[in-house]
């Protein structure tokens, strides 16, 4: 009887041990595609987000609500860099945004919507929907400010090239995990009672330490009575990760490159940084933002004010202060070639009332000889004098 209550009290123990679930698979997936899209994107949109946007009429800057809609605060619950980077985020990703213009003159990024395309007249926007609102309305084309991305064929890129490089990347984190991998054995006695329903949960155990050495680096089992934990040591070396590395550069690579974005100015490279800074701006940044403001002129500023002389204008970022072109400046001041306002203008600073900004100037050294030697023999006339 004694056998028999201690194989009895051996299989109660195996019982509560199969009840709790002491090996889980917590494998965690790297989303490299997510990663690669987020990093180009934000980047994107952290740099279009300091880029200010006014009207100008009469080459002046217009202070409106407009302006402050755009510069400050579009909308209650988002700051204008919130707003341009969700914009940005939006129509990368989804290859198209929609703002509209609550009645309280708030501008507000549309999640989801339905357009209606004619021929001939405006399409429509129905359904569309903010947030968890919903606008019973249909706004038509004329009234809201619809941006579209010119690469419609970037989210396709995107999932093919994920199908490769997402099975490579795959492929390599299962590898290296296995490889380095800590396992065990476990030796199991011999149960009396035979049931279907026993030895089900008994190989639901064992299915989880198999699930536990394939998807967890480090795979941990209890150690319980009538159970014998022997650990299989690996005698093969730690191996590098650069392969693991060279597979998301490669990913993010090609997005960057869809995107226009240098990548070495992606991975923060110091070197000769003024180049790939200058190619951003120009190939990437800069049609977004001419996308955008040829938007804001149609929608926002009347044909007989843009003739003449009214638009919206948009002042980027600069990667350079003016001090750095402070020797260009004067040549371009002392040749004649732009006076002082114009060069606030390619500074991104506002023209002021001095009618001496107006006058244009040139220095001798930039003169005719005969003028010059003209203003030399006055000069010295008057010494004379």
């Amino acid at each position: 009887m004694g056998i028999l209550d201690l194989v009895k009290s051996r299989n109660k123990e195996l019982e509560y041990m199969y009840d709790f679930d002491l090996i889980q698979d917590t494998s965690n997936k790297i989303h490299m595609k997510q990663l690669a899209i987020q990093t180009c994107i934000n980047m994107i949109g952290r740099t279009i987000s300091q880029s200010e946007f006014y009207v100008k009429k009469d080459k002046k800057i217009v202070k409106d609500e407009m302006y402050y809609r755009l510069n400050v605060r579009p909308n209650p619950n988002m700051s204008a860099s919130q707003f341009w980077q969700t914009v940005v985020h939006k129509l990368i990703y989804d290859n198209e945004c929609l703002i509209i213009q609550s009645d309280t003159e708030d501008l507000l990024i549309a999640d989801s919507f339905t357009r209606v395309e004619y021929a001939l007249v405006n399409d429509s926007f129905k359904d569309v929907t903010v947030k968890n609102f919903t606008f019973s309305r249909t706004f038509q084309m004329s009234d809201v400010i619809y941006l579209e991305y010119s690469n419609k064929k970037l989210s396709t890129l995107l999932n093919g090239l994920y199908d490769d490089y997402g099975e490579l990347f795959g492929r390599i984190i299962e590898f290296q995990k296995r490889k380095n991998q800590i396992r065990g054995l476990v030796a199991v006695e011999a149960i009396t009672d035979k049931s279907e329903e026993r030895q089900e949960k008994l190989q639901n155990y064992i299915n989880k330490i198999y699930n536990a050495f394939t998807h967890k680096s480090v795979a941990i089992v209890p150690q319980q009575k009538g159970f014998k934990l022997e650990e299989m040591k690996s005698n093969s070396q730690l191996q590098s990760v650069d392969e693991v590395a060279k597979v998301i550069d490669g990913f993010l690579n090609q997005v960057a490159k869809a995107l226009g974005i240098p990548i070495s100015l992606l991975h923060g490279d110091m070197a000769d940084v003024e180049k790939p800074t200058r190619n951003y701006m120009t190939f990437c940044i800069d049609p977004f933002l001419k996308t955008i403001r040829d938007e804001l002129n149609a929608k926002m500023i009347d044909k007989k004010e843009y003739l003449a002389g009214k638009k919206m204008e948009v002042k980027r970022v600069s990667y350079s202060n003016m001090f750095d072109v402070a020797t260009a400046v004067d040549k371009l001041r002392a040749s004649g070639a732009f006076n002082g306002n114009e060069l606030r203008e390619a500074l991104g600073e506002e023209r002021v009332d001095d009618p001496m900004m107006d006058k244009y100037f040139i220095t001798k050294n930039y003169q005719e000889s005969s003028e010059a030697l003209k203003g030399g023999e006055k000069n010295e006339a008057q010494n004379q004098r």
